[in-house]
């Protein structure tokens, strides 16, 4: 959807009913950003909205990038702010050869995440942590929880890296993760905003 660069459209004001209701929404989609709302959204700060192509909002206060939407589809998080919060987005993880497709905008394919360097929650909804937060099992590398619960397809998810720390990307599961581990073919994620592209790199000042 980013893959070419952007350039910044007109921005406008939320009115403070809008961004009442935005506030509930992240926190409804995203339970974790729960106790940092305030310091994301600031109840007196403004908070703005930029039109930019294909009918994208890009929501901001003052230059900094928070989240977007496409339409009405789910808010999905700039990754400036994931790399901000990052223990509080369902997250999945990659294999190192799959880095290169996904920042070159590639569709996630499932076998990048499903061989041996890939992560998948355990299908367990009684398991329970912070997603990023670094776990140290005997005999283990240390490493991020990637969730217990299954997501469905439709669901937004960040896309972590192996043997890097920051997420490289984000968007909204084409397939749910146990189906990713049943069939171990097919596309998961598309369209995603990945490091580096024109979304990334949008001026915002």
């Amino acid at each position: 959807m980013f893959k070419k660069d952007i350039s910044p459209g007109s921005k406008s004001k939320v009115k403070s009913s809008i961004q009442r209701a935005l506030r509930t929404q992240l926190v409804t989609t995203y339970p974790l950003l729960a106790p940092h709302i305030d310091e994301i959204i600031p109840k007196k700060e403004q908070l703005d909205a930029m039109k930019i192509p294909d009918r994208v909002t890009l929501y901001l206060i003052g230059p900094t990038p928070l989240f977007y939407q496409h339409m009405t589809d789910a808010l999905l998080p700039h990754l400036k702010l994931v790399h901000r919060f990052p223990t509080c987005f369902p997250s999945i993880r990659i294999d190192r050869g799959a880095i290169r497709f996904v920042l070159s905008g590639a569709t996630l394919m499932a076998p990048g995440l499903t061989s041996a360097g890939g992560r998948l929650p355990s299908g367990n909804p009684e398991e329970q942590g912070v997603y990023g937060e670094a776990k140290v099992s005997e005999g283990e590398e240390r490493e991020g929880w990637y969730g217990g619960r299954e997501l469905e397809a439709g669901e937004p998810v960040v896309i972590c890296a192996e043997g890097k720390e920051e997420a490289c990307a984000v968007g909204l599961l084409a397939m749910g993760t146990k189906e990713v581990k049943e069939k171990g073919k097919g596309p998961v994620v598309e369209d995603a905003h990945y490091l580096g592209d024109g979304l990334w790199r949008l001026a915002t000042e």
